[in-house]
């Protein structure tokens, strides 16, 4: 596949004004068609859309990777290296809290890539990743 197709995913949100505020305000996504229910994003050229679900109860799920807890489920997207360091900067400046910090994984080694998790407002958890070389991006 040599073309990326831009890709839709829909997540449950349990306040609207507040994550419409969080994805517009502090991701910088610009915002498309809405209702009293959802809200859609462009979200670095995908479409999100945030739909109004009640609040549950339930746990953040982990698995440990590279000692870290990890969430799952999570998404997000892999940026260039440099807007990847900038979009890291300008979050820790909007005092983002981190699930687990910026950082470098596989230094030096194949699949050399920076990573970084953190919530929305409704709980749900987002990485966002950069690889020194993209053409590694699915290398074992």
């Amino acid at each position: 596949m040599t073309k990326i197709s831009p890709f839709h995913i829909a997540i449950p949100v349990h306040n609207l004004n507040e994550c419409r505020t969080f994805y517009r305000d502090v991701l910088n996504c610009e915002e498309g068609r809405s209702s009293e229910h959802w809200v859609d994003f462009n979200f670095f050229g995908h479409q999100l859309v945030i739909h109004f679900k009640p609040k549950s109860d339930e746990d953040l799920h982990t698995n440990t990777v590279d000692g870290k807890h990890v969430p799952v489920p999570h998404y997000g997207v892999v940026l260039p290296w440099e807007t990847f360091q900038r979009f890291a900067e300008d979050l820790k400046q909007k005092d983002i809290e981190f699930i687990i910090e910026p950082y470098i994984r596989f230094e030096g080694l194949v699949g050399e890539q920076a990573t970084m998790f953190f919530l929305d407002p409704a709980g749900n958890a987002l990485e966002f990743k950069s690889f020194k070389d993209m053409s590694q991006l699915f290398a074992k």
